[in-house]
């Protein structure tokens, strides 16, 4: 069932434990508005057990990192996940173990899940939802929730680079700026990287293949990942770069899972990509979405998918519209 920004603070009023779960392979949002959103409750109900859950992942650990959850943690608790858009993909199954359970997120809705859901796809990110949630209830909003809601919102807007940045999402940011954190040092950890993740760019730079639509991939291997000792989730800090070239239009990155089958992330500049996605197992926002392929000819389908989005086949994309 929709909610509302009240209904969702009176469930939270309502509960004695909560749990925050988020989706696998975190990125900056993910992190953001889970851990946001529990240094919010725990400002404003002390007396709550509020808890973080999902596997840590290494290289954003400076965000924020996990709690020790237990399965007796579960029994009677609300568990709220934030910017997760399918069941599939949320961080730890016992998601369903709790007594309601509360989706907030900012994707297309496409996996309806939850007693309650509250999602705003105009929205930029989990974080920008959270905040909004926190400002428009009045509630007590410490330095560190203001810290991890900006940082989780300048992740997702690519730091206000991405179409998805409204004048609501700068005015959200503009008031968190009022806390007392240090937001340059933000920017720079988001804007650095390893060395090794430097010598992985250039590997795609160099093996980048780009039609004459402007349509580009990448196919990263697992040989390729271990050579310049990459995980999976850490490959994702170059899911940009092939845009930095002026004639890519839209390119996908095909990253090798372990049992053979791949990750595709996709991103465009302007053409709507999110339609070929869904046709693959995935979804996510027009600009920027998130597919499975089981095959190195699926690989290719999703590509020829992506070339023809780019000349401007109006089949194979999914209206902006419709969500």
């Amino acid at each position: 069932m929709t909610t509302t920004f009240e209904t969702i603070l009176e469930t939270i009023k309502a509960y004695q434990t909560i749990i925050i779960h988020r989706h696998q392979n975190p990125d900056p949002d993910a992190l953001g508005s889970q851990a946001g959103l529990k240094e919010i409750i725990k400002q404003n109900f002390p007396d709550k057990k509020v808890l973080m859950t999902g596997f840590d992942e290494p290289s954003l650990t400076w965000i924020s990192q996990m709690d020790q959850v237990d399965d007796e943690d579960y029994k009677e608790a609300l568990v709220i996940v934030t910017d997760t858009a399918n069941r599939p993909r949320i961080d730890d199954d016992r998601y369903l173990n709790g007594n309601c359970l509360m989706k907030i997120d900012h994707h297309p809705n496409e996996d309806i899940y939850g007693d309650f859901y509250y999602v705003d796809t105009t929205a930029s990110s989990a974080s920008e939802i959270i905040a909004d949630f926190a400002f428009s209830q009045n509630l007590m909003i410490s330095d560190k929730a203001a810290s991890l809601l900006y940082t989780g919102i300048v992740g997702d807007t690519g730091r206000f680079l991405y179409a998805s940045t409204t004048s609501k999402t700068l005015t959200i940011a503009s008031q968190l700026r009022h806390f007392h954190f240090d937001f340059a040092a933000i920017s720079r950890q988001m804007d650095s990287f390893p060395f090794k993740i430097a010598k992985l760019q250039g590997y795609v730079f160099d093996h980048l293949t780009i039609d004459e639509s402007g349509a580009a991939y990448v196919l990263l291997s697992q040989d390729t990942l271990k050579t310049f000792d990459v995980s999976l989730a850490e490959s994702s800090a170059i899911v940009s770069a092939p845009g930095k070239i002026d004639i890519v239009k839209a390119w996908a990155i095909f990253v090798e899972q372990a049992d053979g089958s791949y990750r595709v992330r996709m991103r465009s500049k302007e053409k709507v990509i999110n339609g070929i996605a869904k046709r693959h197992d995935g979804g996510g926002h027009p600009l920027a979405s998130g597919a499975n392929s089981a095959s190195l000819e699926e690989n290719q389908t999703i590509y020829q998918e992506l070339i023809a989005v780019c000349q401007g086949n109006a089949k194979f994309q999914v209206e902006v519209s419709q969500f």
